[in-house]
Order: structure tokens, then sequence, then C-alpha cells
């Protein structure tokens, strides 16, 4: 599920890849924008052997009962693109095995505790 902060009302249900490789989340850019979400700022990532420029927006998003934001904002027709850190904050892990996500061990680390 997608929806945007703002209106929560407002939200449409996606099918997309998990991808615990990639950082960040993308959701095409003209899904978002028929929840009226804009951009917040833009920023460089290394891609593909060179450097592009993304916009990130604040989104909420859904899954299993648990909710999280931020997203890059992809091309009109890209892959929905399930992330790393969706998947860390929804406390999730991806299951390769059934192909489903599953409840991550969750650690927590004292500063101490690594030196």
């Amino acid at each position: 599920m997608v929806f945007s902060i703002r209106s929560l009302p407002q939200r449409f249900g996606v099918e997309g890849i998990v991808d615990a490789e990639a950082v960040y989340s993308v959701i095409p850019r003209r899904r978002l924008e028929e929840l009226d979400i804009k951009p917040i700022e833009r920023r460089r990532f290394r891609a593909f052997g060179g450097y592009v420029e993304k916009d990130i927006s604040e989104v909420g998003m859904e899954i299993l009962g648990r909710r999280t934001v931020t997203v890059i904002m992809g091309e009109d027709e890209g892959q929905i693109i399930l992330g790393a850190t969706a998947l860390e904050s929804f406390g999730l892990e991806a299951d390769p095995v059934k192909g489903t996500l599953k409840e991550a061990e969750l650690l927590l680390l004292a500063v101490s505790s690594i030196y």
C-alpha cells in the first residue's frame, strides 16, 4: 500500500519487487503524482558506472500492517522496488526460499559494545 502522508485516506495498492541490495525504495513518479506527492529534494546517486540525480519524496508505505516513509521518485514506467532501508524500517527481511517477507531479527547495539 502506498499513500500520501499528508492525505491518509488517498492510497493505492501496488506490487513490486523486493531488492535487499537496493538501499532505497523506488516508485514511479506517475504513480506518486496520482497522490499529489511532490519531491522534497533532489539527490545525487552513484549508479550504473556513473551518477544520476533523482527526486526524493516522503511517501507512506504499509506492508503487513506496518508503516514507513521515504522513496525515490522513479521513471514514469519504472519498476517498483522495495529496498533495504524500507525493509529495515519495517523490521522485515526477504525469505529467498519462500519468496516472501518475514519478521527480521532486529539488532540494537550500544556504542560501548562496539569498542
